[in-house]
């Protein structure tokens, strides 16, 4: 259980700090290409998303692997989950119902983190 935990926790760290690195270090017009929903929000909220992503890809690892308040990481999975939340609502909304399937996943697997941490 504890290696399938794991896995999980670095696959959720690896998506959510490479995208957020992305949001939060481009341009909107540089991301407009993959990610067509920054049309609906300013420079600042993308950045803002990709500053939130940053943060819980490494809150869902780092607290746990160091011992230090481990306590975060099913919290920081609980925020992921919350923001694929979020991400899924604006998917449905524009249309995009094919790109919501990653949004779907990535969910799954912090509730199930969360879960087995908590």
């Amino acid at each position: 259980m504890n290696t399938w935990l794991w896995v999980g926790q670095i696959v959720l760290a690896v998506s959510f700090v490479l995208g957020g690195v992305a949001k939060a270090a481009m341009p909107k017009d540089k991301l407009r290409g993959g990610m067509p929903w920054v049309d609906d929000l300013s420079q600042a909220q993308v950045r803002g998303i990709g500053a939130v992503e940053i943060a819980g890809g490494a809150g869902v690892v780092l607290p746990w692997a160091t011992g230090i308040a481990p306590v975060l990481t099913p919290i920081a999975a609980v925020g992921l989950a919350l923001v694929m939340v979020g991400g899924f609502v604006t998917h449905i909304r524009r249309d995009e119902y094919g790109r919501s399937m990653s949004n779907v996943v990535l969910f799954v697997i912090a509730v199930l983190v969360a879960a087995g941490r908590f």
